[in-house]
């Protein structure tokens, strides 16, 4: 088995979750989404503890700024996910959103760095002990003017034998 970072952050849409309803991105209310194929059985068996990894997503949330959902509501499916890989939320895990308009120019909004940077802080682990996990080229444009590793959501959740 491989050796992971300490610090894992993960993009929500297309990274965790799905939107199970058609021609909407992103989930606007509960019952809307459902975890990506392995999301579950690759992130339970991690440790979650204090001594284990450290979790952390970071995801732009358009519908906040379009009006689609409030942040409150956004915050709240974005725990129910974490809730629905891991079983429980872990003490060591924290959500970034991006809020903004998405045609913001904001430090936040990826592919700018800024909720990976805040991440990094929060935890206080080095850029060298994180790897960010998604499905877009902007999470791994994000991933790299962080200076953090980056890997595709198929290939850190492809089914292990």
């Amino acid at each position: 088995m491989r050796r992971l970072p300490r610090l894992l952050i993960f993009d929500a849409d297309g990274t965790l979750r799905w939107t199970t309803v058609p021609g909407q991105p992103c989930p606007n209310g509960p019952g809307e989404w459902r975890l990506m194929p392995n999301v579950r059985e690759t992130l339970r068996p991690l440790d979650w503890s204090e001594r284990g990894h450290r979790l952390g997503v970071a995801s732009n949330q358009n519908g906040v700024a379009l009006g689609y959902l409030g942040e409150a509501m956004a915050r709240r499916l974005l725990v129910e996910t974490v809730e629905a890989a891991l079983g429980f939320l872990p003490a060591s895990a924290a959500i970034e959103m991006c809020t903004c308009a998405p045609s913001s120019r904001c430090a936040c909004r990826k592919p700018r760095p800024g909720m990976i940077f805040r991440l990094l802080e929060r935890f206080a682990v080095p850029a060298a002990d994180a790897l960010y996990v998604g499905d877009l080229d902007i999470d791994r444009e994000a991933a790299r003017r962080a200076g953090i590793a980056f890997e595709w959501a198929h290939e850190f959740f492809a089914a292990r034998p």
